[in-house]
């Protein structure tokens, strides 16, 4: 492996400041797991899914809109993480960032690692004593990698799922997990899992550059888990399409919206109300009055709420309509 001599340099800068962050002490974690890394060409979105018997695996997958897509896992250095990012930042590729901190780190035989860059660049890297069964497959766009599995199956089933299943990156993501699973998984169990999706470029909101932002730390069933939170992820970014069309007046698209977030969380009190809200402001009061009765049958605090709608505009100042809605 042939390595610059000014990759070297930046590679040791940056490990000195992580360092300095995080300590001289700071412990190597064994974060035996299966997970991919992933970009989108279309949208320039980036994603990263995980699963491990381990507390809180979230901590190995790291994001930036616009730069790329880092996992550290087996006898984990988390520093790979920011390291591999500010590297691509700086313009160097996945295969140089990866080569460039391995190169640096003597440990790296018990490391697992992947990284994707902006252009779609993958390297991946299995060290020589992860603990069996470990391996990786590194695919367009993309990169599954797996240790401590039951099977040696598990990451080719990974890259099988993501390729062949329709959608986005969750639904393509979602999917190489639970083949994982089915393929035997993590040979000690099930503990925690993790996705994340950002912005192909960054929009200076952290808050608005996570598409996808869902973790379980903790869970017996930590995929089932993860898939019931994309469901209701999707449904309040559906939601807040709801909210928008309100703010511009927009009533039908905006029950368009609540509408298909109900459809997406069955039985969500709360995606069930302001849906009903918004058809009463749309002037279908008879049509919301069935949904303001499931949703007062499940929690009577949410007829409190409605009069203060009135205030707020959110419903209209019609004492007959209001009462009829309060009689459900």
């Amino acid at each position: 492996m042939k390595i610059s001599l000014s990759t070297l340099i930046a590679v040791l800068s940056l490990i000195t400041a992580v360092l300095a962050d995080n300590g001289p002490d700071r412990p190597f974690m064994p974060v035996s797991t299966y997970s991919i890394i992933a970009y989108d060409s279309a949208t320039g979105q980036f994603g990263a899914a995980v699963q491990s018997h381990w507390f809180k695996v979230a901590d190995v997958i790291w994001l930036e809109p616009g730069v790329g897509a880092v996992a550290t896992q087996s006898l984990a250095d988390f520093a790979y993480g920011p390291i591999g990012l500010e590297m691509m930042r700086q313009g160097r590729s996945a295969k140089d960032a990866l080569s460039g901190s391995l190169a640096s780190d003597s440990d790296r035989e018990v490391r697992q690692v992947a990284m994707i860059d902006k252009n779609g660049v993958v390297a991946a890297h299995t060290g020589t004593r992860c603990i069996a069964e470990a391996g990786h497959l590194v695919g367009r766009n993309y990169s599954v990698q797996a240790n401590l599995m039951r099977n040696a199956t598990v990451w080719g089933a990974m890259a099988q799922a993501f390729e062949s299943t329709p959608g986005d990156l969750a639904d393509k993501m979602m999917a190489a997990l639970e083949a994982a699973e089915a393929e035997g998984g993590d040979i000690r169990g099930k503990q925690s899992a993790s996705m994340v999706v950002v912005t192909g470029k960054p929009t200076g909101r952290s808050w608005a550059d996570k598409i996808i932002d869902i973790r379980v730390d903790d869970a017996s069933e930590p995929l089932k888990e993860l898939r019931r939170l994309l469901d209701i992820s999707r449904a309040y970014q559906l939601m807040d399409e709801g909210d928008r069309q309100i703010t511009a007046g927009d009533f039908k698209a905006a029950n368009e919206a609540y509408g298909r977030a109900a459809i997406m969380a069955p039985g969500n009190p709360e995606i069930l109300f302001w849906q009903a809200a918004t058809l009463v402001s749309a002037g279908q009061t008879e049509t919301a009055l069935p949904i303001f009765k499931q949703v007062f049958a499940a929690d009577s605090s949410w007829r409190i709420l409605v009069p203060r709608l009135v205030k707020s505009d959110l419903l209209p100042d019609d004492k007959k309509v209001i009462n009829k809605i309060m009689e459900q």
